[in-house]
C-alpha cells in the first residue's frame, strides 16, 4: 500500500494544475467579456450624447421655424410646452403600472 502514497501525491498535485488552469482560463474570459462590455456602454453613451444633440438641433428648428409666424417668446414657449408634454408622456409610459388591491 506504501508503493500508492507516492501516487496520492501526484493525483493532489495535478488537481492543483488543474484548477490553477481553469482559475487562468475562466480569469482571462472574464477580462475579455468585461473589454466588450466597456466598448458597447462606450458606445451606447456616446449614441445617447449624439441623440441629445440631435434632439437639441430639431427642437431649435421648430422654434425657429415657429418664430417666423410669431414673436420669438411664443415660440420659445410652446417649443418648451410640447418638449415638456412629450417628456410627461414618456415617464408616464416608463412607469410600471399599480397592481390593484383585490376588492378596491
Amino acid at each position: 500500500m506504501e508503493h500508492l502514497d507516492h501516487l496520492e501525491h501526484l493525483d493532489k498535485d495535478l488537481v492543483d494544475e488543474l484548477a490553477q488552469v481553469a482559475r487562468e482560463t475562466v480569469r482571462d474570459e472574464l477580462r475579455e467579456q468585461g473589454r466588450k462590455r466597456r466598448r458597447s456602454a462606450l458606445l451606447y453613451g456616446a449614441s445617447g450624447a449624439v441623440a441629445l444633440y440631435a434632439g437639441a438641433a430639431l427642437a431649435a428648428a421648430v422654434g425657429l421655424g415657429l418664430a417666423a409666424v410669431l414673436p420669438g417668446w411664443a415660440a420659445a414657449l410652446v417649443t418648451a410646452a410640447v418638449l415638456g408634454a412629450g417628456a410627461a408622456m414618456l415617464r408616464r409610459a416608463a412607469r410600471p403600472s399599480r397592481p390593484h388591491a383585490p376588492g378596491r
